[in-house]
């Protein structure tokens, strides 16, 4: 899951918004933003804050706000990166832990910020579990009812996927059973900022495309807020059994292997889905 979320993201990245770059989706490589300071092949704070997400998964430490606060700052202080919106990245930069993240922060967003990083919240073993750690994780950053929805849908797409819990072409009925929004509705055209537009646009490229290469493309083709689409997506169709996992080679090795890059992101994977069916608290 964390590799093929990555390797959206990074993908995305180049088209982040740029609708101009749309002719160079074509999977052959990670393309460069038109105005953003991106590596090609370097992933985004959508990866960054699913790390920060799976690590304290993994740790099986108590789901508190404090805990996740600290993680998200903890995964920023050791690997700064482009990629946050300005505003959160200087308010990383200035403060020191969780404790202060969670007396400063306005949680007020209906933005994508606590969907983008949920994929790995689909581990939990039952939906309801799912819903409260989504919950709890997006009300830190994200406290408003479409912020809360959009987190919660994207945790429960890769349950679904993850648990064999129906065909793909069920997922949008699957979610309206357990969160508000017209999930089962396609998507058309741009994806804006908001959270909920992320997530719809995201499943409806899953339910129409049956290989991962193609659901990135199409993902992309939407133009907008293209690299959280792909994390979403990809983060719930690389568990999927009716998806063809066939990323290009080359987009895995091209992409970032630093100290949080792809080694450690294939490590951190294993141990994740390790926990798959566990009463994990």
């Amino acid at each position: 899951m964390l590799i093929e979320l990555a390797i959206g993201d990074a993908y995305g990245a180049g088209f982040e918004y740029a609708d101009e770059m749309s002719v160079y989706n074509d999977l052959s490589r990670y393309v460069t933003h038109p105005r953003h300071r991106l590596i090609p092949g370097n992933y985004t704070d959508d990866t960054q804050m699913s790390i920060a997400i799976a690590e304290v998964i993994v740790s099986q430490t108590p789901w508190t706000p404090q805990v996740l606060a600290d993680s998200f700052v903890t995964c920023f202080k050791r690997d700064r990166r482009e990629g946050y919106a300005g505003g959160f990245y200087d308010f990383l930069v200035n403060i020191q832990d969780g404790k202060e993240f969670l007396a400063k922060i306005r949680p007020d967003s209906d933005k994508s910020g606590a969907a983008m990083r949920a994929g790995p919240i689909g581990i939990y073993s039952t939906p309801e579990k799912v819903i409260e750690a989504a919950t709890i994780q997006a009300a830190i950053t994200h406290n408003t009812p479409d912020g809360i929805h959009a987190a919660i849908a994207a945790a429960l797409m890769s349950h679904y996927f993850i648990y064999r819990l129906g065909p793909k072409h069920n997922l949008g009925q699957f979610l309206e059973s357990y969160v508000s929004g017209e999930w089962s509705k396609a998507w058309e055209g741009k994806v804006k900022s908001k959270g909920w537009m992320s997530v719809r646009a995201a499943i409806t490229a899953l339910i129409r495309n049956d290989s991962i290469s193609e659901l990135l493309q199409d993902c992309i083709a939407f133009t907008g807020d293209v690299d959280t689409v792909a994390t979403i997506a990809l983060a719930a169709g690389s568990c999927s059994e009716e998806i063809r996992q066939d990323i290009p080679i080359h987009l895995v090795t091209g992409l970032e292997n630093g100290a949080y890059g792809k080694d450690y992101l294939i490590k951190l994977d294993k141990q994740l889905m390790s926990l798959i069916g566990n009463k994990i608290n």
